[in-house]
């Protein structure tokens, strides 16, 4: 079973923590530090495919040299202030990359591995691109 915690620390900041002790500052923009509660799901999303998309593209043995998410995403403009659309934007570096395997990947992660998109699904159209460097 997942879990984290979240405990405030103070004016508009919070820590939170997750099973494995790993921690993020979480805050409003007017505090000045910390990460958006809202932002933080784009951030879950993108580091979820990031790690499915490694792990893919290494098992068939493509040597990545470098992994980039650029997330964005559109909210309802009134309260909660609903994800509606989020788009991923993948840059990618490595010898031996090919659109075949980097599609596949993607593909697989946004439909098969990653519980964020999974949850997501349904309320969140997830659209997605990529670009292939030679180095980044």
């Amino acid at each position: 079973m997942a879990n984290a915690n979240v405990r405030w620390i103070g004016g508009k900041q919070f820590i939170g923590v997750d099973s494995t002790n790993h921690s993020v500052v979480i805050s409003t923009p007017d505090e000045g530090v910390g990460m958006k509660p809202s932002e933080l799901l784009l951030v879950a999303l993108a580091s979820c495919t990031a790690v499915d998309v490694v792990e893919i593209l290494l098992k068939k043995r493509i040597d990545l040299n470098a992994l980039e998410i650029t997330a964005s995403g559109e909210q309802d403009s009134d309260p909660p202030w609903t994800f509606r659309k989020i788009h991923l934007f993948y840059k990618l570096g490595g010898k031996g990359l090919t659109k075949t395997a980097v599609e596949q990947a993607i593909q697989l992660s946004e439909q098969k591995y990653c519980s964020v998109s999974s949850s997501l699904r349904g309320v969140t159209q997830i659209t997605t691109n990529y670009e292939l460097f030679s180095d980044i």
